[in-house]
């Protein structure tokens, strides 16, 4: 693997510990919430909060899925192939990937950056909505980064003699 595709898997791998940090605390949060509802003290906000690690869960950890071939892929088709043509096949999926998750970061930080100048905030704790929009951005945006390394080896897979 080549030195960047080297450090493009050690950022998905750091992205990934991030998205494993806010299952941790979308399980204490949740469990803690429920232990004191049985006081009649619930944790305002709870439902705000699980929902904003639930994004930060599911964009932080695209990029590692992909790393690790995690994902649901169905090679029916593509397994029969010569080995020639399964590389140009795994080239073009992972152009497409990689073109739509990039449109999919430049849309969301255009999106993050108009809540950001209108100000918005959630209901009841008033957090920044903008910071996990950028942070939806920021992993669709590895996730780029890494099919774009995988685009490279795929690529150097079908042109090798």
């Amino acid at each position: 693997m080549p030195p960047v595709g080297r450090l493009v898997s050690l950022a998905g791998r750091g992205f990934n510990i991030i998205a494993s940090a806010a299952v941790i605390l979308m399980m204490m949060l949740t469990c803690t919430d429920v232990v004191l509802r049985l006081f009649r003290q619930p944790i305002p906000g709870t439902y705000e909060v699980i929902g904003f690690l639930g994004t930060v869960v599911a964009s932080f950890s695209l990029a590692y899925t992909s790393i690790e071939k995690g994902h649901i892929a169905v090679e029916i088709l593509v397994d029969r192939l010569p080995e020639k043509a399964q590389a140009f096949s795994e080239a073009l999926s992972a152009l497409i990937g990689a073109s739509l998750f990039g449109l999919l970061t430049w849309q969301s930080s255009l999106y993050a950056a108009d809540l950001k100048l209108s100000g918005e905030v959630s209901l009841t704790l008033e957090i920044p909505t903008y910071l996990f929009v950028y942070g939806v951005a920021a992993g669709c945006g590895m996730l780029t980064l890494v099919l774009f390394v995988e685009l490279g080896g795929a690529l150097r897979k079908a042109t090798r003699r």
